[in-house]
């Protein structure tokens, strides 16, 4: 699949719910409205649904949510995704996820073909965290971060940088992440949906972290790539690998490689754009993927060539009203 700007499409992220366990505060309202369960594609239909991206280039698949790992019956999905794995069709099968379901979960991760993982944590302090998370339990996530390692997964780290919030724990993330052989991720925050706050107080730009950051490490910028818009770099002193994913400040849309699908199924061409596609309904439409294949590359022909994030003291509003956990990030 080739977007009008001659970018390939092999990448997609599949939100299987909007629900979390968690109510970060740059992610969504405490008070949230879900959707209806009837409204939410079976683990059929997002088997499906994928597996016709499959067929047709796409060579990576992230799970996402809100939190993946609280949908009933979700590692069915990921051991039927894993088929793709062994014929060689798809490259890599992962998921993001907060960590609160990894302690029952993580082996059969693993056993379903899942080798590396995306972890959320934004404080290495119990009381922060559950600021941060509103409800969420501190040694709870550091419990299942130790199950996916034990398990085998290659643990990564995300980080979403917030001024006057967790700034000063950003050498110990770099300490901590080197200690334990995880990759660490800053990202900035970005302006989706309404949280109840102002995110202008909260955006901090990751070229100011970066600055910061090289006063006591050595970083090294590297050609790493995961697929991803994170740019690499390998800390001298731990010899790990810290990245940086930068929507505001320098924005990585001309290597964009992937879309994302919603666990209704809407497939997003751009996070920061609302323009979609309906997938669910050629999806029903018919046995055959004859009408859903036509769908989704009807509309990587409307994929845009970037996203019009801003946060500043005028625009105080979202860019775009969904919230995070509906496309997944």
């Amino acid at each position: 699949m080739i977007d009008p700007f001659g970018r390939s499409i092999s990448y997609l992220r599949v939100s299987v719910t909007d629900r979390c366990d968690l109510r970060c505060v740059y992610c969504m309202s405490e008070n949230m409205t879900f959707l209806p369960k009837k409204d939410l594609l079976s683990l059929e239909e997002l088997d499906r649904l994928c597996s016709a991206f499959v067929e047709i280039g796409v060579r990576k698949l992230r799970i996402t949510g809100g939190e993946p790992l609280v949908r009933r019956n979700i590692i069915e999905l990921f051991n039927n995704l894993g088929r793709h794995l062994k014929t060689g069709a798809l490259s890599e099968l992962t998921l993001t996820t907060n960590g609160t379901q990894l302690p029952a979960y993580a082996e059969q991760l693993v056993k379903a073909g899942v080798k590396r993982i995306n972890i959320s944590l934004d404080s290495l302090d119990a009381q922060r965290f559950k600021d941060i998370t509103r409800w969420g339990n501190h040694a709870q996530v550091m419990d299942g971060i130790r199950a996916a390692k034990a398990a085998g997964l290659k643990i990564k780290i995300n980080i979403v940088a917030m001024r006057d919030v967790n700034e000063d724990e950003f050498n110990d993330f770099v300490a901590w992440c080197g200690q334990e052989g995880f990759d660490l991720v800053f990202i900035e925050t970005m302006p989706m949906g309404e949280i109840d706050g102002d995110r202008t107080a909260q955006y901090l730009p990751l070229s100011l972290v970066r600055a910061k950051l090289a006063q006591r490490w050595t970083l090294d910028p590297i050609p790493d790539t995961t697929g991803g818009p994170a740019r690499y770099t390998r800390v001298k002193e731990t010899g790990g690998r810290v990245g940086f994913i930068t929507p505001m400040t320098h924005n990585f849309c001309e290597s964009c490689n992937r879309v994302r699908l919603t666990c209704t199924g809407t497939l997003y061409m751009c996070l920061g754009q609302e323009d979609a596609a309906d997938l669910r309904a050629p999806l029903r439409a018919s046995e055959s993927d004859e009408l859903l294949t036509a769908a989704i590359r009807e509309a990587i022909t409307r994929k845009p060539k970037g996203h019009d994030f801003v946060i500043d003291r005028t625009h105080k509003r979202p860019a775009v009203a969904r919230h995070m956990s509906v496309t997944g990030g």
